[in-house]
């Protein structure tokens, strides 16, 4: 946690005002009508919410969910749940953030914080964001190479050119990136919708998962499995992200222009989130009616899942529609994996790097780690990197999620904007339940 004597007096609370805007390339790009039906305007905000969404059903996701579906069926789905709902709230406080202060999260910390615990939150967020990186650069790969049999190396490799494909349709305009993506998360969704079809889960014990039940807590093992979903589930850098692409409307300057860019963009970043929840909760319930249900509770790793699949489901549509999903999910995250490394270097440092030379720095950091464990300890390597990379993101989370609440509860900053009392006390409570948690995790990893 910082510490108060760590932070600018609030005289000084938001230096470098004339600091650019963020992702400045495509700031205010996007034209939003003054005038029209809701539909039309709330049509125009929606999109930055699919790109922070895909953040919550990345290749990091998908062990946690398939371990606990194959040990416990369906109990854990309301773990899912709430999960899902404490993203809804920060992610809403991120929009808001973004809107009334035209500064995303890494501008604002550079803004109030001294330049010591500046720096060591964006190193912090630099290996959050590798991380994650590294957890959709191996998922990819292993996509890659369950559909086409494309060896690993290779195929981690082949992950690179996304780079390139961000910068193809950022030059086209933003609105392609925020296409090509939403046409990816249907794609994952209709896989799914096609393997809970073939599963055919218990319906009657399905709904029960989403209750919450004291086993949850009383029982170790399922304690950790729950531990782990809801770390991997709640993504640092999409607080970044999230507050720098809602950025990307032209919504009015005034009071009321804001109340209601921030009332579209919540509503666009919360029901894109409910996609999210679909798609997790759909992993659990595959593993949940498949191995479960035929007692193997053993089932963790990804490559197992793929090849289970097929014998139990009695067809190899099974197999082959999780391995198209993993590969749209792992380059969907890399997509807006790589936006979140510009936000946080450029928002942090203010510096300004050419978009190109950025996103190939931030992939190849996610790449060498990868291509040496690869190399060296194939497949049971990457499964201990996605462990790994989860563990970084665990810790790295509190120290976006505290500056947010500070900045978004604070008067001086946000002004009529402010968090209420009721909404302050309560994302205060989903940020201790989420470190509690979180160092709990990485107390059990290390030591337990």
């Amino acid at each position: 946690m910082i510490e108060p004597s760590a932070m600018g007096s609030e005289d000084d609370a938001w230096r470098n005002k004339g600091s650019q805007p963020s992702l400045p390339e495509v700031h205010r790009s996007l034209r939003v009508p003054t005038k029209g039906s809701w539909l039309k305007k709330f049509l125009a905000f929606a999109g930055p919410g699919y790109l922070v969404a895909v953040g919550y059903m990345d290749p990091g996701n998908w062990a946690t969910d398939i371990a606990g579906g194959a040990m416990f069926g369906y109990t854990l789905l309301s773990v899912i749940l709430i999960s899902n709902l404490m993203a809804v709230l920060l992610q809403a406080l991120a929009g808001k953030l973004g809107i009334v202060t035209g500064r995303d999260l890494a501008q604002a910390c550079r803004d109030h914080y001294s330049k010591p615990v500046v720096f060591t939150l964006w190193i912090l967020c630099e290996l959050a964001i590798a991380a994650c990186d590294l957890a959709e650069v191996i998922g990819s790969a292993i996509a890659l190479n369950l559909l086409f049999g494309i060896p690993l190396m290779y195929g981690v490799i082949i992950t690179v050119l996304d780079v390139f494909i961000v910068l193809f349709l950022q030059n086209k305009g933003f609105r392609y990136i925020e296409k090509l993506v939403i046409i990816l998360i249907f794609t994952i969704g209709a896989c799914f919708i096609t393997e809970i079809f073939l599963a055919n889960p218990d319906t009657p014990a399905l709904f029960t998962g989403f209750i919450p039940t004291h086993h949850i807590v009383t029982n170790p093992a399922m304690l950790y499995i729950a531990i782990g979903i809801i770390g991997a589930t709640v993504m640092p850098h999409n607080l970044y992200l999230h507050s720098s692409i809602v950025q990307t409307r032209q919504y009015e300057q005034t009071e009321l222009g804001k109340r209601e860019a921030i009332k579209y963009a919540t509503w666009d970043s919360s029901i894109a989130l409910f996609f999210a929840l679909f798609i997790n909760a759909a992993i659990l319930i595959i593993s949940a009616a498949t191995f479960h249900k035929a007692g193997m509770t053993d089932v963790a790793e990804i490559e197992q899942a793929y090849d289970l699949l097929t014998p139990l489901l009695g067809t190899a549509v099974g197999s082959i529609l999780f391995g198209v999903a993993l590969l749209a999910s792992g380059q969907n995250s890399t997509l807006t994996g790589t936006l979140a490394g510009q936000i946080v270097m450029e928002g942090f440092l203010n510096i300004r790097l050419k978009p190109w030379l950025r996103r190939l720095i931030t992939r190849l950091i996610a790449i060498i780690p990868a291509v040496i464990v690869t190399a060296i300890s194939g497949e049971s390597g990457t499964a201990q990197l996605l462990i790994l990379s989860q563990i970084i993101l665990s810790f790295q989370l509190s120290f976006a999620v505290i500056p947010l609440i500070q900045f978004t509860s604070d008067k001086k900053k946000m002004g009529v904007f402010a968090n209420s009392l009721w909404v302050k006390l309560l994302a205060w409570f989903i940020a201790i339940i989420i470190i509690t948690l979180n160092v709990f995790l990485l107390y059990k990893t290390f030591f337990g």
